[in-house]
């Protein structure tokens, strides 16, 4: 094999389908169906493109303080980077250096394996359990790291503040890291445990109450230790992760909270009537705390259904993975775009 006997090898993560053609309703990249804030395109209108030709502020210091002064911490307890996916890599490149067992859900972001793969970090999968919820006590077994999506996906369920304190508290000897990508549609943030617990770090992200996918923006907070450990790590990689642009709009939107909480309420309202109407159909879910409804219906395989809203130009996600092969992971869209898919369902279905 030669050269290619020093490859790393690891399976990647497979995103969702991006369609390229137009018409197409897009369910199954848990995307914001709405624009992003007014302010966010009134700042991308007056960008100077002559700065284009310096290097970023490497602390990205603007959205930095902005987002500091949102969530009511100091500047030294905030890191960003390029989407939360960047944020989560940098975190597992720094705290999970030991021998013992990162530990992780067995059905969660499909992400967390393939960078344990990639940094070879010995990990552990914990099952959920039949309602696929946490099994809170093995969390507090030894380990060399834990990472909990709260709200998790693809099941859109949320754990208790007090489960995620219980499960920080004992295990004062590893970082915890809660993935908040999908806090703001009905969570409760555990930001509120970060001055306390030196172990915790809570990442979020932009890409989805703040509909700003297509810029990458993410961003952790937590003990000034455990963001200066994060900064230390990212500047012997890569100075210059946040683009200009990026640094700016994000900015923008942490100012116009009005228009945040507006369009999160639209997301909100609308997942729980699709979900009247989804049970009433024959589909069963979690009752999901996200962007998005995780269904199986009573008769019908979900790659059957699947195939069909394809066909139809209806796009969710369908995972064929053990214990979750029977379900659709279906984005909440526009009141227009769920009213089309419901609208098929019943064709289709009765």
């Amino acid at each position: 094999m030669g050269w290619e006997e020093q490859v790393r090898r690891v399976v990647p993560y497979i995103p969702g389908e991006q369609p390229k053609q137009k018409g197409i309703i897009k369910l199954n990249t848990n995307e914001c169906p709405y624009p992003p804030s007014p302010l966010v395109k009134e700042y991308a209108a007056a960008f100077e493109t002559e700065l284009l030709r310096l290097y970023p502020d490497p602390e990205a210091s603007l959205l930095v303080n902005a987002l500091a002064d949102y969530y009511g911490v100091d500047a030294d307890q905030v890191f960003v980077g390029v989407g939360s996916d960047d944020v989560l890599a940098m975190s597992f490149l720094t705290f999970f250096n030991s021998e013992k067992p990162v530990l992780f859900p067995d059905i969660t972001y499909s992400f967390y394996d393939v960078w344990a793969e990639l940094f070879h970090i010995p990990y552990r999968c914990p099952e959920l359990d039949n309602d696929f919820r946490l099994v809170k006590e093995d969390y507090l077994t030894e380990n060399g790291g834990i990472v909990i999506p709260n709200p998790n996906a693809p099941t859109g369920l949320f754990e208790s503040l007090d489960t995620i304190e219980e499960i920080v508290a004992g295990n004062p000897d590893s970082m915890v890291i809660i993935d908040e990508a999908y806090v703001d549609f009905g969570g409760v943030s555990a930001m509120s445990l970060v001055d306390k617990y030196d172990n915790l770090l809570v990442v979020q992200t932009f890409s989805k109450s703040r509909a700003m996918a297509g810029i990458r923006i993410g961003f952790a907070v937590g003990s000034k230790k455990a963001i200066g450990y994060l900064k230390d790590v990212k500047f012997s990689f890569n100075s210059y992760t946040m683009n200009a642009p990026s640094i700016a709009w994000g900015m923008a939107s942490i100012r116009d909270d009005g228009y945040f909480k507006e369009t999160v309420g639209k997301i909100i309202n609308t997942r729980e009537r699709v979900k009247k109407e989804l049970a009433g159909l024959g589909f069963t879910f979690p009752d999901s705390m996200s962007n998005f409804i995780f269904a199986s219906h009573e008769t019908i395989p979900a790659a059957e259904l699947f195939q069909a809203l394809k066909q139809e130009g209806i796009y969710v996600r369908y995972f064929n993975k053990p214990r979750i092969d029977n379900y659709l992971r279906i984005t909440v869209g526009t009141d227009e775009e769920m009213d089309r898919l419901l609208t098929f369902l019943k064709q289709i279905i009765h």
